[in-house]
Order: structure tokens, then sequence, then C-alpha cells
């Protein structure tokens, strides 16, 4: 594994810019998509809302599941993108290495649809999630927990997931690029669709139970998507995301543990 395992130069600043140009315009439209989207629900759900304040039950269509999942994606993409760049870049300049010693790689696009594919089939998952709570009536128009105790226990279980090896183990994997690369390297288009997969899996293994906390503040409230992203990111990236992650943790546990104690 000759061009991941030796020392990968700087990448040109012209391929940089175009990456990180092309990464900020897909996370850009992204974030319109659901801001646009939010503005919209919000007029339906004040349209729709009985005047007793109660939330009705409506049986999903085909189209009403399509278009959540849609929003799920697109949700991800914008949420997601932007912790894969540190990833993207040493990808990119592996791939620039191997060009100039004539053995030309898979283009940085197919690492990146492989991370994406991983959490376009999360979106599957957890619209799935969200007709089963909108069933059970347990969320409100914009999508936010109506029940205490389920809000309670989405915190509950995301701080406690902070804590486990599991967690652990693939944080590890995303904050040590290098590493990630020496280990699961492939050749070819499918090679570098493959890294992003297995790039993208570590990343749903350190993240999957913090997005269930989309319900407890919103799934529609893009501050609360914005928070949950720079979370992650600092999670990734700062030296010290490990240990505040896990400190994260235990105060999501003691605040849920204070909202059930209120309710008790």
């Amino acid at each position: 594994m000759t061009e991941a395992g030796s020392a990968t130069p700087p990448l040109p600043r012209s391929d940089r810019f175009a990456i990180l140009a092309g990464l900020a315009g897909v996370t850009a439209l992204s974030w319109v998509y659901l801001a646009v989207m939010a503005m919209d629900m919000k007029a339906m759900a004040m349209d729709d809302m009985p005047m007793d304040g109660m939330v009705s039950v409506h049986a999903w269509t085909t189209l009403d599941f399509l278009l959540m999942f849609l929003m799920w994606a697109v949700m991800m993409v914008g949420m997601m993108v932007p912790t894969a760049v540190p990833m993207t870049l040493i990808y990119a300049a592996i791939a620039r290495k191997a060009e100039r010693q004539g053995t030309p790689l898979a283009p940085t696009s197919a690492f990146v649809s492989g991370y994406i594919a991983i959490w376009t089939l999360f979106s599957v998952g957890a619209t799935v999630a969200q007709w089963g709570l909108d069933q059970a009536a347990l969320l409100s128009p914009m999508m936010v927990s109506q029940s205490p105790t389920l809000g309670a226990g989405l915190l509950i279980a995301a701080g406690l997931y902070q804590l486990t090896p599991f967690k652990n183990a693939c944080l590890e994997h995303c904050r040590g690029p290098a590493d990630f690369f020496t280990q699961n390297w492939r050749k070819g288009m499918g090679g570098a669709f493959r890294l992003g997969l297995v790039h993208g899996a570590y990343c749903l293994g350190c993240c999957w139970v913090l997005m269930g906390l989309l319900f407890f503040g919103g799934v529609m409230n893009l501050l609360w998507i914005a928070t949950i992203t720079f979370f992650v990111l600092l999670e990734k990236a700062l030296p010290f995301g490990d240990r505040g992650g896990k400190v994260a943790g235990v105060l999501m546990i003691a605040f849920g543990g204070a909202m059930l104690v209120g309710l008790a």
C-alpha cells in the first residue's frame, strides 16, 4: 500500500481550493434547501394546527415518506460533509502524489460519494423512526418531541453512548486519518468508493445516536441542527475532542436525568 503508506506532500493550493469550494457548495445548497423547507413546514403547521393545540395524526403516503427521506438525506449531507473535509483533503493529496508517480487514482469525488452513500442509507432508518414517532403522536408538526419522557430518554441514550468503547473506537478512526488510510487503502474507482463507505461507517458509528437528539431540539430547528454539526466537527478535529465528547456525554445524562426527576 505504497501510496497511502508513504509521506503525503501538501496538496497544491489550487486543488485544495477546488475541493473546499466543491464541498462548501454542496453543503450550502443543502442548508438552503433545509431553510426553505423549514419555512414551508412552519407555515403549514400554523395553518393545520387545531384550535385546541392537539397534534393530529395522519397516515403517511408513499410521497410523504419519499419527501421525508429526501429531507433527511439532504440534512445529512449538510451536517456531515463538513466533518469529512480533513479525510477528503488527505485522500486528494494521496491521489495527486500517485498521479505524479504515474499511477493515477480514482477522483476524490468517488471517495466523497461513498461517504455520502452511508449517510443516505442512514436517512432511510431516520425516516422510518420519524414515521413511528409521528404515528404514535409523539412529534409536533415541526418534528419536536411532544413527550418529556421521550426527550429525556434521547438525552440519556446519547450521553451513555458517548461513554461506550464502541463510540471511542469509531472516533479514534475518524481522528486518525493516516492510520485509517494505511489500514483500509484500496486502488481504483471501487476502492475509492469503498474507502468512503468505510469512513462513513466509522463516522456513523460516532454520531448515529447523536442524530436522535434532532427529535429533542427539533428536526427543522436550523440552530439545533447547526449545534449538533458543530459539536461533531469539534469532537473530530480538536486535540481534546474525545475527552470533550465524554464530558458532554455526562452532561447529557445529568440533564436527561433531571428531566425525569422533574416528571416524577
